[in-house]
């Protein structure tokens, strides 16, 4: 019994001192950051995107929405878990506008098995840099939040889409590009 009071005892302080959180002169902890999948094209001070363009090792820029945006709404209620509407159809250059309604939180995902894998780098490129992974928005908690996705430079077939925390709740549709 002693021996497990003075386990807990050490696991405590070792634990107070892994939670103090600050960096000391002399630290050397590092964190690796994946900045791969980022990339911006600055030219006097401005930021631009060259739609279809590709850059070295196959990642896509975003190609930027040619058409029009339709709003499909991001919905959690007694009703249940759902996007409005779950299918919806759009034309190559448009893009979807996914709204939280309620029942945040809510994101935009897309399985990277159902992806054609010629269109996985552009998709997830036309998804912003606002993403929590490969084909996955971060979440949006709040009513009233989006998250866009554009379409341009997208090939005609269905694509379909899931909220990540209420997939097994059945949050899911197709996107039918044209």
């Amino acid at each position: 019994m002693r021996f497990q009071g003075i386990a807990v005892a050490v696991g405590v302080m070792m634990l107070g001192a892994c939670a103090g959180g600050e960096n000391k002169p002399g630290d050397t902890t590092h964190v690796a950051v994946d900045t791969s999948s980022t990339t911006t094209t600055t030219t006097g001070g401005a930021t631009s995107t060259t739609p279809g363009a590709t850059t070295t090792g196959g990642s896509s820029t975003m190609a930027a929405i040619t058409g029009t945006t339709k709003t499909v709404n991001m919905v959690g209620d007694a009703k249940g878990y759902r996007f409005e509407p779950a299918n919806i159809t759009v034309k190559q250059g448009d893009g979807i506008k996914f709204v939280v309604v309620s029942g945040g939180p809510h994101n935009v995902a897309f399985d990277p098995a159902t992806i054609p894998a010629d269109v996985k780098s552009q998709l997830d490129a036309n998804m912003g840099t606002d993403k929590m992974g490969e084909l996955s928005s971060n979440m949006k908690m709040n009513p009233g939040e989006s998250v866009t996705v554009s379409f341009a430079n997208i090939k005609p077939g269905q694509y379909p889409f899931h909220c990540t925390p209420h997939l097994a709740l059945g949050m899911k549709g197709t996107i039918t590009v044209q």
